[in-house]
């Protein structure tokens, strides 16, 4: 149940951190400005969840998982309804940033719970249930807000977080306690500082490379990476961290971390990408274009049972490194669309697409916690929702600088995107896919078999 709980909360970030793709033309048109702009409101999501996630843990230990859980979903679910009444981009951006606060302290508590209450043998049968829905809500979200956007409009895709926040405070108040942590540790308040100016810093110097402003962005993002070294050096230092890089010191947990990061970055990207790409690029409607990004929904759905099965078979190595290649190949042909090829031949692949994208997600969600001794669960969970966070979010930034970049250097003054443009931040974006598997071929052949079932031919 507590499995199911946080699964209710995945769905709902997931789905609100894409729901947007597909409303974004008819966004623009109401708040009146360019569409490429409106992906701020994608990314001032992710930034405000990756800057709030450190304090998941300890906000959890401090005032109880329960308590938190639940705040996080009614104030989730508030700002969901204040997004969908925004009369302009400023208030619909500060609705958005609300929304990231919050989830931030939403599913990584949910996760706290699991991680450290299953046993080894447990953990990949309880990470998958709480995480599925979360894989699944980013690729229903696009044909539901160009449903919306179609036949509606698209204020309605944000009151969709009503009744899913409703249902989730009243199943955690039945199914999760409300656990306080063993030892009072004193707030962070240095390291805070610093994980939020180097996350914000190098977020905002690359929506300012979007608009080619290129001193501002080079001294934004010096500035994020400063403080980001300041930030390790002040972590290794403190004897209470907000952020406790110990985990790093696991073989396991460091490799799939760097590798991940670059995985998560290209299919974060990607999820963006597909319905602008169809709607400017094939020509067709909101919904026409949601519908076709469903087949990631239906490749993830399709795949979800054989993932366990390969992963005992062929060990967390193998299955990764392969999947790794498969899925930046499927991105790039994803930009080799054409209207002439055919919609169907598209969505089959886009199933294939969202096949491969499922079985890495499945892999990197649960690696992690393999060789993490229980002392470090909690800071491995923290660590971990960070990095997530920050490939997703870099992978949004990254595409929209391309896109950017294209129409101001190529048609200046035409802001209309064509196939070619998108064929670009497509074959980028599987290129930094493709980086993820330079790190996974440097797994042990037997990581994670306590939790896999692999077994290693001696």
């Amino acid at each position: 149940m507590m499995a199911a709980v946080v699964a209710t909360a995945f769905f709902m970030e997931g789905l609100d951190g894409t729901v947007i793709a597909t409303a974004l033309p008819a966004m623009a048109v109401s708040f009146g400005v360019d569409v490429t702009q409106l992906s701020i409101g994608i990314t001032s999501y992710l930034l405000a969840l990756a800057i709030f996630l450190p304090l998941s843990g300890w906000t959890a230990d401090r005032f109880g998982s329960r308590n938190v859980f639940c705040g996080a979903i009614a104030v989730f679910t508030l700002s969901s309804i204040a997004a969908g009444l925004s009369p302009n981009l400023t208030s619909f951006v500060a609705a958005r940033i609300v929304q990231g606060a919050s989830a931030a302290l939403m599913s990584p508590v949910g996760r706290l719970v699991i991680v450290r209450g299953a046993n080894k043998d447990e953990v990949v049968r309880a990470i998958n249930i709480s995480t599925w829905p979360g894989l699944i809500g980013p690729v229903f979200g696009p044909p539901l807000g160009g449903f919306f956007a179609t036949y509606l409009t698209w204020h309605w895709i944000f009151f969709l977080n009503v009744p899913i926040g409703i249902a989730g405070i009243a199943l955690a108040m039945r199914s999760i306690d409300n656990h306080y942590g063993a030892v009072r540790r004193p707030f962070d308040g240095l390291g805070f500082a610093l994980t939020a100016v180097t996350l914000a810093a190098i977020m905002y110097g690359l929506s300012l490379v979007d608009h080619l402003a290129w001193s501002a962005a080079f001294v934004s993002i010096a500035i994020g990476l400063c403080a980001g070294v300041l930030a390790v050096r002040h972590a290794k230092k403190h004897p209470f961290p907000l952020i406790d890089l110990a985990p790093l010191k696991t073989r396991t947990f460091a490799v799939i971390v760097r590798g991940g990061i670059f995985f998560l970055m290209s299919v974060g990207a990607t999820p963006f990408l597909l319905p602008l790409f169809f709607q400017q690029g094939f020509g067709v409607t909101a919904f026409v274009s949601g519908l076709l990004v469903l087949g990631y929904a239906i490749g993830n759905l399709a795949i979800k049972s054989v993932t366990t099965p390969l992963i005992r078979n062929y060990g967390f190595r193998t299955v990764l490194t392969v999947n790794g290649v498969l899925s930046a190949l499927a991105i790039v042909a994803c930009g080799l669309l054409s209207p002439t090829v055919g919609l169907p031949l598209a969505f089959v692949l886009l199933v294939f697409a969202g096949a491969v994208r499922s079985i890495g997600l499945s892999c990197i969600f649960t690696l992690p916690y393999a060789d993490i001794e229980d002392a470090h669960k909690t800071a491995a969970s923290t660590l971990v929702g960070v990095v997530w966070q920050v490939g997703f979010g870099l992978g949004i930034a990254i595409s929209t600088f391309i896109l950017q970049l294209v129409v101001l250097t190529r048609h200046p003054g035409d802001a209309m995107l064509s196939i070619t443009d998108f064929r670009l931040a497509f074959l980028a974006v599987g290129v930094i896919g493709l980086l993820a598997v330079i790190d996974y071929a440097g797994l042990p052949r037997d990581a994670g078999a306590r939790i896999s079932g692999h077994k290693v031919a001696k």
